[in-house]
């Protein structure tokens, strides 16, 4: 990435500042990666930093968001699951500097990215997406054992509720009604999230990735590894599959031998739909979020609504 923002300039210097005590080099930086945080490559090492220079949480509900993200993260490592894992040449744990807090990562070198694959060619995304979510079975099937304990759909509750607290100061591109109406639908899934069981019995919770793993991937020359742990939390593997599309869903259940559960994977992307919304809250940090997200908040008005009773 050329001429790095403000922000990613910042979040370039707490990230050397941090390494450096830490004993690494730091001698190139280079910025990776820049929307909700930032990624830093401590060059000459083989080290990623990520700086969540977007966090809207206090810093120690972000520090225990970090401390679970690397733990669940590293167990994967350890177990020999295919994910980017932490560095092994810090300390698993969160870092503090500036006033916030990053956690450090293997550096991994990215073969066949998205991004060189034919935008303007559907079918040729939809193969790549299909494939990946038949991949994200397996990451299912290793998370299924951590033994570690996680809040449940922590990516929805309380954090969608925190966001919409901030809309109703700053409401962005939305209306009354729509504030009105996401308020309610938080109130519905905040039901769902305290009893799980009462509403999907049938449902089984188990660790999840919890921010769309098929996305979350990237492939290497010894094969994929899953990254970007953040939003790590229980629930149902319906979750981690909202948006991948029916191929996707065919592609999963064909590697995991299970069914998805189309009326819960219906809830999730409603879910996952006000989660977007929510993120408007980030707006006034990043202008051009809003046009990003405009898509997403047109097809949530458009759904019905998410309510108690179709819970």
């Amino acid at each position: 990435m050329t001429n790095p923002g403000p922000r990613a300039e910042r979040a370039v210097a707490l990230a050397t500042e941090a390494g450096r005590r830490l004993g690494l080099r730091a001698d190139e930086p280079r910025v990776l990666h820049d929307v909700f945080s930032v990624l830093v490559h401590l060059a000459p090492d083989p080290v990623v930093v990520r700086v969540p220079t977007l966090a809207v949480a206090d810093p120690a509900e972000l520090a225990g968001k970090q401390r679970r993200e690397l733990a669940v993260a590293g167990w994967l490592a350890d177990s020999g699951a295919p994910v980017v894992g932490p560095s092994p040449l810090v300390p698993r744990e969160p870092v503090e500097a500036g006033g916030t807090s990053m956690t450090f990562w293997e550096f991994v070198t990215e073969t066949d990215p998205l991004r060189d694959l034919p935008q303007d060619d559907p079918a040729a995304l939809e193969d790549r997406f299909a494939e990946q979510t038949g991949w994200t079975a397996e990451l299912h099937t290793a998370l299924a054992g951590y033994p570690g304990d996680l809040p449940v759909l922590s990516p929805l509750v309380p954090a969608v509720g925190t966001a919409l607290e901030g809309l109703r100061t700053d409401p962005q591109s939305l209306t009354t009604a729509d504030l009105d109406r996401a308020e309610r639908e938080y109130a519905a899934l905040e039901a769902l999230v305290a009893d799980f069981p009462a509403r999907f019995p049938r449902a089984r919770l188990q660790a999840l990735h919890g921010d769309s793993p098929a996305y979350n991937l990237l492939r290497t020359a010894g094969g994929h590894r899953f990254a970007d742990f953040e939003d790590v939390t229980r629930g149902p593997v319906e979750w981690d599959l909202t948006f991948t599309g029916p191929r996707g869903i065919e592609a999963y259940e064909r590697a995991s031998g299970t069914r998805v559960d189309r009326e819960l994977l219906d809830l999730m992307e409603g879910a996952r739909l006000l989660q977007g919304l929510s993120a408007l809250t980030l707006a006034p940090k990043v202008p051009e979020l809003g046009a990003m997200l405009a898509p997403m908040v047109e097809q949530w008005r458009a759904r019905t609504p998410l309510t108690l009773r179709s819970l």
